[in-house]
């Protein structure tokens, strides 16, 4: 038998990390059609040029994930974080991306997602202590625009 060591290794060389990941994709890579990316990464700036918000993503396989949707705290509420999520969904529906799913926690308003056409597909209870992370996802439809309710 092989002699292979299994070893932890919280701060792994950079390139070690590459090889395991371009290990995966080139597995994937094998077995599907459609092998585009897009990153996704909108960016909210005040006047000053000083960034107030923004939306990260990536999309791949016809589905955009939102990885972070921050507004700072001044801003909250009054249509910046909508606006980003719809300009992201509207980009992606161009792209030809199908779908859009994102998580996100109980103290970080989950309903924001369902009043905009989101559903939840699974739940993590008890997760950073007592709380829920939640697991949303919605269909983009053609004509969506970035005005639309979702």
């Amino acid at each position: 038998m092989e002699e292979i060591e299994l070893t932890f290794e919280a701060a792994p060389r950079e390139e070690d990390l590459r090889v395991v990941r371009r290990g995966l994709i080139s597995y994937n890579e094998a077995r599907l059609t459609d092998n585009s990316y897009d990153a996704f990464n909108l960016i909210l700036r005040d006047r000053e040029g000083t960034v107030v918000g923004g939306l990260l993503g990536n999309a791949y396989w016809g589905w955009l994930y939102v990885d972070v949707l921050w507004v700072s705290e001044a801003l909250r509420g009054r249509g910046y974080g909508r606006r980003l999520l719809l300009a992201a969904e509207a980009a992606a529906l161009e792209k030809g991306y199908h779908s859009v799913y994102l998580d996100t926690f109980d103290f970080q308003s989950p309903g924001f997602y369902q009043k905009l056409g989101y559903e939840v597909f699974g739940t993590l209870d008890n997760f950073a202590g007592n709380h829920t992370r939640y697991f949303l996802r919605k269909t983009l439809k053609e004509g969506m625009n970035r005005n639309d309710e979702g």
